[in-house]
């Protein structure tokens, strides 16, 4: 989800509620302890050299449960650190404590920001080995076309 998405749905909100990829929600009496511009420079395993930026929101519960933050304030944060951090309209990312620092990729279903889980990846799979992953058949499916068939006398077994 994009900044300017954000700044959307922020409009249209009476409260904010981000929900967890287990569907629980991140108590309401959190806080966005950040808003910050994250640049990553580095070398993938091809020996690419990549750089990526992402805008980052920091979540924190505190036993704070008088200050909630509203979407109006939410709204200004983010504007103050588009003019000081010079934002452009990119990707969100969000931290949120859970075992340790987890960071989440971010989506909007008409009512709650949803926390989607990341994955790692190889950037490079052409230039650093890595088989590609064969397609699984069901057993159930084998047969099913003629020339799939193997039979004495066909060479296949």
């Amino acid at each position: 989800m994009k900044l300017s998405e954000v700044k959307t749905a922020l409009t249209n909100l009476k409260t904010i509620a981000f929900q967890l990829p287990n569907g629980e929600l991140v108590p309401n009496h959190f806080h966005v302890t950040e808003v910050g511009k994250i640049t990553k420079n580095f070398i993938d395993c091809g020996g690419t050299v990549r750089n990526e930026e992402v805008i980052n929101f920091q979540l924190w519960n505190a036993d704070d449960y008088d200050h909630r933050l509203h979407p109006g304030k939410l709204l200004n944060i983010i504007e103050l650190s588009e003019k000081v951090l010079e934002l452009k309209d990119q990707e969100i990312e969000v931290e949120y404590q859970g075992q340790t620092i987890e960071k989440f990729a971010l989506e909007f279903d008409g009512k709650n920001f949803l926390l989607t889980t990341k994955q790692t990846d190889c950037l490079a799979p052409d230039k650093c080995g890595i088989p590609e992953e064969k397609s699984k058949l069901q057993m159930m499916d084998l047969g099913k076309n003629e020339a799939e068939v193997c039979t004495p006398g066909r060479g296949c077994c």
